[in-house]
């Protein structure tokens, strides 16, 4: 293939990815409360309308809540999780890894109604520590993958080099381990943070309408009544995701949080 094609081939695909975004934000743009593309007027009255809006404040607050919560909890079941494969061999550890990363192969309605039928059953559906705690669940594939790709890159001898000048292993973790695990730390919380603004499903059968994210206050605007707010929450979503992985790819070193070394190293 020859570079002229090559690179006409990487233009249209980059153009039909960035298609569905450019309709949304000219949507976003409308003087009028329509979803009309492009708009006939322009303004910027519904960036201001969603941070002044009580019907729309809400539902962000409760997404950001949610979601910095759900990534937390998800980090701190993943980190013991990840050391403990790591550090260990034998059916035990791999039986864990695969718990770690089971939540992803399910379908994700599947483990919705896993926990609707949980959160009924003890009592609790419909509160927000429920979203916290199934999301969290549901996302803790992703540090738990980040953090294996990290203790996997991890020079065995840096560690064994701290145990043979006497450090405990509660100081060689603290003091080494801990240390070179931080930027996979920092980036499995950044995908679990943003996927948890981004999921729907779970928020919907374990909360309903009792606790709405900006997700669902999205479905029922889009049932009940358009308005461009909607599509400012989309692209407000999508900048936040260009941020966070921009930062990741830019102080982190995307391509080897993502194991990209390592396939090259083969």
């Amino acid at each position: 293939m020859s570079g002229a094609v090559r690179t006409g081939y990487i233009l249209v695909i980059l153009a039909l990815l960035a298609a569905p975004i450019v309709v949304v934000a000219g949507v976003s743009l409308n003087a009028e409360q329509a979803l009309l593309f492009p708009p006939p007027e322009t303004s910027l009255r519904w960036y201001g309308a969603l941070f002044t809006t009580s019907d729309w404040l809400v539902p962000l607050r409760n997404s950001l809540v949610i979601a910095a919560a759900s990534a937390a909890l998800a980090v701190i079941v993943a980190l013991p999780l990840a050391l403990h494969v790591w550090s260990r061999s034998g059916w035990l550890a791999r039986a864990l890894h695969t718990l770690g990363v089971a939540p992803f192969m399910l379908p994700p309605v599947i483990s919705a109604l896993g926990f609707l039928v949980f959160w009924v059953t003890i009592g609790m559906y419909g509160q927000m520590t429920a979203t916290i705690v199934s999301h969290g669940v549901f996302l803790v594939t992703l540090p738990v993958v980040t953090l294996s790709l990290g203790l996997g890159a991890m020079d065995p001898s840096v560690v064994e080099a701290a145990r043979t000048m006497g450090a405990t292993r509660g100081q060689v973790l603290r003091t080494v381990i801990l240390p070179l695990l931080l930027p996979y730390i920092v980036s499995g919380y950044a995908f679990a943070f943003v996927l948890s603004l981004n999921e729907y499903i779970i928020a919907y059968m374990v909360a309903g309408f009792t606790v709405e994210t900006l997700p669902i206050k999205i479905f029922n605007s889009l049932r009940y009544g358009y308005t461009p707010i909607m599509a400012v929450v989309a692209v407000l979503f999508v900048a936040l995701a260009v941020v966070v992985f921009g930062a990741i790819g830019r102080f982190g070193n995307l391509p080897r949080l993502l194991g990209a070394d390592r396939v090259e190293e083969r």
